[in-house]
């Protein structure tokens, strides 16, 4: 494996940081809701949104093959995996609320989401406007239960335990994201 790349970030305020708070769009000031006297939902939802923001944040300003390169060998990860992950991750949480036949996989068989991760512009392209028509498509059917209470299928797993399983995906794949992205160029930052 060639030479790591020099670790950098572009905050100049807290150097630790992926961007100066006054740049950092997950800096609402309004404490991780979504809005003025936000409830419980408006809290998740704000989280989830945040680690949305941060993965899409650790793949900006990337290409396709910066993207689909495999950074951690002997691991297929890659930040495009991580992207198609995410896009059968979001199809299938959907799956346990619609009634009805299950939606296929989008990629097709077991890893192929990470298999198929390859260096193309199209590729890449595809990635975002899956990941974008899923996660919409999720939102929109569990925006249909307003108790989050309510329990659903064959495990009876209520919309609050399925919000709070979104967040931990997403924030461990944030974490690997971290990870793959130094490795890829070097920059650093939460």
């Amino acid at each position: 494996m060639s030479e790591m790349p020099v670790r950098w970030t572009e905050a100049r305020v807290h150097p630790d940081m992926w961007a100066d708070p006054d740049a950092d769009p997950r800096h609402r000031g309004d404490g991780g809701g979504e809005g003025e006297g936000g409830g419980e939902r408006e809290t998740l939802r704000g989280f989830l949104r945040d680690y949305r923001l941060t993965l899409l944040m650790k793949c900006q300003g990337l290409d396709a093959e910066q993207l689909a390169r495999r950074s951690v060998p002997p691991s297929t990860m890659s930040l495009l995996g991580l992207l198609r992950h995410l896009v059968e991750v979001e199809r299938d949480w959907r799956n346990w609320i619609v009634d009805g036949e299950p939606e296929p996989r989008v990629y097709g068989g077991r890893d192929a989401d990470f298999h198929g991760a390859v260096a193309e512009p199209a590729v890449v392209e595809a990635a975002y406007a899956d990941l974008a028509r899923e996660q919409a498509a999720t939102d929109g059917a569990l925006a249909a239960f307003p108790d989050l209470g309510a329990r659903f299928g064959p495990d009876a797993t209520s919309i609050r335990e399925l919000m709070v399983h979104r967040i931990e995906e997403y924030a461990r794949h944030c974490g690997h994201a971290d990870l793959l992205r130094e490795c890829v160029d070097g920059r650093v930052g939460q």
